[in-house]
């Protein structure tokens, strides 16, 4: 099994958290190495231009998209990496309580909403600025398991034991004091987003989930495409029967596939991915085709 495969096999399996880090990093990868292709074949173009926030309202009549887009790209290298690890951090905390719906419902909204507060502030105050980041977004998931579990005990390097409130707290005083730094819109979208995230629990904890707007828009489009490439109806003769097959054997090798798949799948909730001998990972690969 090449790397490929093996990051093939970690998307599949990973849970949501995985799938947004995933999401994040080709989204930096990629328009990068097509910058530095064309850059070489003689063209010139900023293609995060296209995808970054700007402060001016008029530029989302051209560019709507941008709204959300700009929570998916980052600038360099340390930018994205940073994210990342803050992401998988709180992600995870994330979902020891709430589920992956849950989660990217709560991504996708804080984005919007952190980036329309930022728009606003901006407008206001006369300033024209681009953003992009998920800093927003994933300070939502932050404050968001925060709120719900404030005295959740971890365990820090050199620092030791420390409540999620301990650091949740450090992290929006330093945004606070940061409000008047060069990065400005970048604060104010953090603590945006970290309005969003308590906002969400608050309302989640009087029976009214927001992420269910994302997830009923995704259901739908998800809907919409299967029913288009579903294969036509056929006619089919009334006095046709469908033979019947004989497959003992193929149910009983079906269930001792099924049985080891089970245990790879306990001993990646038990001891990570990490875990598994390349014959796991490259049978788990081959099943999941």
């Amino acid at each position: 099994m090449n790397i490929i495969d093996d990051l093939k096999l970690q998307y599949k399996m990973g849970g949501m958290v995985t799938k947004l880090i995933f999401w994040n990093a080709a989204l930096f990868v990629i328009p990068w190495l097509l910058f530095a292709i064309l850059s070489l074949l003689g063209f010139n173009i900023d293609f995060i231009h296209y995808v970054s926030l700007s402060s001016n309202p008029a530029h989302l009549l051209w560019k709507p998209w941008s709204l959300l887009s700009y929570a998916f790209f980052h600038i360099g290298i340390m930018h994205v990496i940073f994210n990342m690890i803050v992401l998988n951090f709180s992600g995870r905390l994330f979902m020891t309580y709430f589920t992956s719906k849950q989660l990217l419902g709560l991504y996708v909204l804080s984005a919007i909403f952190a980036g329309i507060s930022y728009i606003l502030v901006f407008y206001v105050l006369n300033i024209n600025a681009p953003i992009v980041g998920a800093s927003a977004a994933i300070m939502a998931i932050l404050v968001a398991t925060t709120t719900y579990h404030p005295l959740m005990d971890l365990r820090l390097l050199i620092i030791g034991n420390v409540k999620l409130w301990h650091i949740t707290f450090v992290i929006i005083i330093i945004d606070l004091m940061q409000l008047r730094s060069e990065n400005m819109g970048g604060h104010i979208s953090h603590l945006s987003g970290a309005f969003f995230g308590f906002i969400f629990i608050k309302l989640l904890q009087n029976g009214i989930d927001l992420s269910k707007i994302v997830s009923h828009i995704l259901d739908f489009f998800t809907n919409f495409f299967q029913k288009n490439a579903s294969t036509p109806f056929k006619k089919v003769h009334k006095n046709y029967r469908k033979p019947v097959e004989k497959s003992t054997s193929r149910i009983i090798a079906k269930d001792k596939s099924q049985q080891q798949i089970d245990e790879i799948l306990d001993k990646i909730s038990q001891s990570g991915y990490d875990s598994l001998t390349q014959e796991e990972k490259e049978f788990l690969f081959k099943a999941g085709k």
